[in-house]
């Protein structure tokens, strides 16, 4: 026998709607920073150049956001409507990918409005849009305490990485001398150590997150597989922001690259770094979940010891 009782779907009204609401709020927060941040930035330059560049920089972060916080809305619009009627899966997905791709035009307008007469900013609103709109159809899947979990580590993973850029400079001193070899590859092990750090933090607070789940409905629990996936799913949507970076906004990274060699090259080695660093967050996510949920499970009792232990109730 195992510690757990395991329910192979949770049904959309076993999440927790308060909690599920409480993270949509956080998010769309993170999200709404997010976009102000960049529109700020970009308006802030004096020259069509540095413009340019600042979008680039901006739009990783801006599609992450977005991709995130329109799954855990429409995690939220589903758990809401759940309490009404079940919803057949046709319907789910509608009504997930219509909640998300609401969140995703919202946020594009921030961007777009900056000049609509150019296609810079509104490939920037539509990958936005998009993105939030992945997410939302994402949230669709029967699987809402996993979109729950992932949401939450989403969000510890960028706290992780918001803590560590205050600290980026003296960390750099620390660990590096006055040569840009040295700098560079000390740069390099801090982004590392940022993955590893913001991946145990995914997988437990996705553990963390699952388990308070299981308690709120009387040992009621997801299959352990999905503990794995939980603590991976930060890192997925972050591969999967990655992935709609360089392509739904490769027009604008291209267009970065083109201002000068220099430019290229840092838009190059941030796009590498921005993938290697999801890829850690991914698998020690994954494993550092696995691992937490592996200790609460007991081992199967053996036939042989059953046997031994009926024995003597027998002789008696």
């Amino acid at each position: 026998m195992t510690e757990q009782e395991v329910a192979p779907a949770p049904q959309p009204s076993a999440a927790a709607s308060s909690s599920g609401l409480v993270l949509a709020g956080v998010t769309m927060v993170w999200m709404a920073a997010m976009l102000w941040s960049a529109r700020a930035t970009i308006t802030g330059r004096v020259d069509v150049e540095m413009e340019v560049t600042s979008t680039a920089y901006a739009l990783p972060g801006a599609i992450s956001a977005s991709l995130i916080t329109g799954s855990t809305v429409a995690l939220a619009a589903l758990s809401l409507l759940g309490r009404r009627r079940e919803t057949g899966a046709s319907t789910r997905f509608a009504i997930a990918t219509g909640s998300g791709l609401i969140i995703g035009v919202l946020g594009a307008l921030s961007i777009v409005t900056i000049n609509t007469e150019g296609w810079l900013y509104a490939v920037v609103g539509g990958t936005v849009a998009a993105a939030a709109t992945i997410g939302g159809a994402l949230a669709g899947f029967r699987i809402p305490r996993v979109v729950t979990a992932v949401g939450w580590a989403s969000v510890a993973v960028f706290l992780v990485g918001l803590v560590l850029n205050l600290f980026q400079g003296p960390l750099l001193d620390t660990f590096s001398s006055s040569q840009a070899q040295s700098r560079a590859d000390a740069s390099q092990w801090l982004s590392y150590g940022q993955g590893f750090l913001s991946g145990l933090a995914a997988g437990l607070i996705a553990y963390f997150v699952l388990r308070r789940a299981r308690r709120r409905s009387d040992g009621l629990d997801v299959p352990w597989p999905l503990y794995g996936l939980a603590g991976a799913g930060a890192g997925l949507l972050l591969v999967i922001a990655e992935i709609l970076t360089r392509t739904a906004g490769s027009r604008v990274l291209d267009l970065a690259g083109k201002v000068s060699e220099l430019e290229l090259v840092v838009q190059q080695m941030l796009s590498g770094a921005r993938l290697n660093s999801a890829l850690i967050v991914l698998f020690v996510g994954a494993i550092t979940a696995t691992i937490a949920v592996g200790r609460t499970i007991a081992p199967a009792a053996d036939d042989d010891e059953e046997e031994e232990q009926e024995s003597p109730a027998s002789a008696a």
